[in-house]
């Protein structure tokens, strides 16, 4: 049985084929109208979500199959002292394919130990996103035509972000990437990454304003500043306008850059840059769909 709890999990080759099926989807969705038929997904949200959950949802309805699930644990027999793992347990007996948000990092990889259906890491924590990775990869691909020689400024929340932490190692498999990252002091990417790209003589830089960039761009990755990642307000607001994407750096974009943004957004990209052609954080949202619509299918007919 396959989980997908991030994009290590499966090989370059598997990615690149769901990036394949899911343009297919879009081209032509009802052809893959009833390849979930008579199958549940259960979408477990202990943790806020708009395009995730509903895109989970999209998807599942759109293989001809069903959903049940919540999206507040405030809603679950968490308030009454259940475990996780035992919420695990008892989902695998309604569900075919579990997708799994939460506030612990390290959640979606426990859920796995003890489910008896597939489980997809929908964010858990300040971990890893890979299911918006894939979204990432498949806008990067269909704008860019390649996942390799790309120069990728991220900016934002390093620290704490996992869409990051998720499309820089999966851009590690592809290689002769190069990385930019800018961001305050306090919220550079972790040391595990660091030490990981360091490991394996990985082009990047690390900078606190988009002023030092001067080199032509192919993609910028913009994050928000998350305040639920801080436990002292005063310390979000000291960070949290930082690093923002401004009229004085539109030059950064030229006509091949990629703007993109996992959303929601705050202050760091205003909606100034949603007419540029540059733009294309809405695409990723359409693309998150499809590619779930693939990853999906792949992982039920895993199963079999």
């Amino acid at each position: 049985m396959q989980h997908f709890l991030t994009t290590e999990d499966l090989a370059i080759e598997t990615i690149n084929n769901l990036i394949q099926r899911a343009q297919l989807m879009a081209q032509t969705p009802e052809n893959f109208q009833s390849l979930a038929r008579h199958q549940q997904l259960a979408t477990l949200f202990f943790e806020p979500s708009t395009r995730t959950r509903l895109s989970f949802t999209s998807a599942m309805h759109s293989l001809g199959g069903t959903v049940l699930g919540f999206e507040s644990s405030l809603s679950t027999s968490t308030t009454k002292g259940e475990s996780l793992i035992d919420t695990i347990r008892v989902v695998s007996q309604y569900a075919d394919i579990i997708v799994l948000r939460h506030p612990q990092a390290g959640a979606a990889e426990l859920a796995a130990k003890y489910a008896s259906v597939p489980v997809i890491n929908a964010g858990d924590g300040d971990h890893l996103h890979p299911t918006q990775t894939l979204a990432d990869l498949a806008t990067i691909t269909q704008y860019k035509h390649r996942l390799n020689h790309l120069t990728l400024a991220f900016a934002g929340d390093l620290k704490y972000g996992r869409t990051v932490h998720s499309l820089v190692q999966a851009l590690l498999q592809y290689g002769q990437n190069r990385f930019i990252f800018v961001s305050h002091s306090s919220l550079k990417i972790p040391v595990t990454l660091r030490t990981q790209l360091m490991a394996k003589n990985i082009n990047f830089i690390e900078i606190n304003s988009f002023d030092e960039i001067h080199d032509p761009l192919d993609v910028i990755y913009m994050t928000r500043v998350q305040a639920e990642r801080f436990e002292n307000p005063d310390d979000f607001a000291q960070v949290k306008d930082a690093v923002q994407l401004t009229t004085a750096q539109q030059q950064l974009l030229s006509p091949n850059t990629l703007l993109l943004h996992p959303l929601p957004r705050g202050q760091e990209l205003p909606t100034y840059f949603d007419h540029f052609p540059q733009a294309h954080y809405f695409d990723q949202v359409k693309a998150g769909r499809f590619v779930r619509m693939a990853l999906i299918a792949y992982l039920l007919a895993q199963k079999h």
